[in-house]
């Protein structure tokens, strides 16, 4: 699987929470992170997906994935031990936790692979 398949879905998902803790809980903190987190994640997923079509490889937008997912694991793994409410601190540290993880596979592996030409 390419980064980009997952993180452009990650992205919507950070940004549609931070929207709806906004609007349920009034938090701005919500807002701010899930919209910030979610906007480089689809900007990274945008990037990747460039350079695939144009058969090559962003480690650009692998380590800003990578870091933005690391992040979030820390800061939501941090507040899941401090309050141990799955959602939806919980929820987004397991989440960035596995994609922290593929990242790091992708990375190691030198990023995207592309088909070859069979004849």
């Amino acid at each position: 699987m390419h980064d980009f398949c997952f993180t452009i879905p990650y992205g919507m998902v950070l940004a549609c929470g931070g929207i709806i803790g906004f609007i349920k809980k009034g938090s701005t903190a919500s807002l701010g992170g899930g919209l910030a987190t979610g906007f480089l994640l689809l900007l990274a997923g945008y990037l990747s997906l460039n350079a695939f079509h144009k058969k090559k490889n962003s480690f650009f937008a692998l380590i800003l994935e990578t870091v933005c997912a690391a992040a979030l694991t820390w800061v939501m793994g941090q507040r899941y031990a401090e309050t141990s409410k799955i959602m939806p601190a919980g929820m987004v540290a397991g989440i960035s936790l596995v994609m922290t993880l593929f990242y790091l596979y992708k990375l190691v592996t030198g990023g995207n692979h592309f088909p070859t030409k069979t004849e």
